[in-house]
């Protein structure tokens, strides 16, 4: 019994070392949690709520696609990669089908330091402008093509 309570102590100090030396660099600056929500108007017919990706000129939103969030100064903030979009209707008409126009709706959970300004990079492509939103919650959202 005293192994496995060392072997779980062995296991989960690395996880201990990295979130205490997390703290000790050089940001000192408050974050906020908040989701990058983006909305791909790419116009595609699919059922609504299933996994999407951008489609035509936008898809290099997709799955697995780096993303970062930068500041004015083109700083990063927050990087990683893109979840599965989801796909939204584009009007609230009931069509009676099962495949309807839609558009790609990526959220994107991050943690970043308070800016004036906040802009999304994805695959190293042009950046987007981000707007503050709170209607649903801490956020910063854009709409592409805007």
């Amino acid at each position: 019994m005293r192994r496995s309570r060392y072997g779980r102590l062995a296991a989960l100090l690395p996880l201990l070392l990295s979130g205490v030396l997390a703290g000790c660099g050089d940001d000192d600056e408050p974050r906020s949690a908040m989701t990058v929500r983006v909305l791909v108007r790419d116009i595609n017919i699919r059922p609504e709520g299933v996994d999407c990706a951008g489609t035509g000129p936008y898809t290099y939103f997709h799955n697995k696609a780096p993303y970062r969030v930068v500041d004015a100064d083109g700083r990063t903030l927050a990087e990683g990669v893109l979840p599965p979009g989801k796909s939204v209707r584009t009007f609230e008409e009931d069509l009676e089908v099962e495949r309807i126009p839609t558009f790609c709706e990526f959220a994107i959970p991050v943690t970043v330091t308070r800016r004036e300004t906040y802009r999304l990079v994805v695959d190293d492509r042009k950046p987007i402008d981000l707007t503050e939103d709170s209607s649903e919650g801490p956020a910063l959202v854009a709409v592409v093509p805007s």
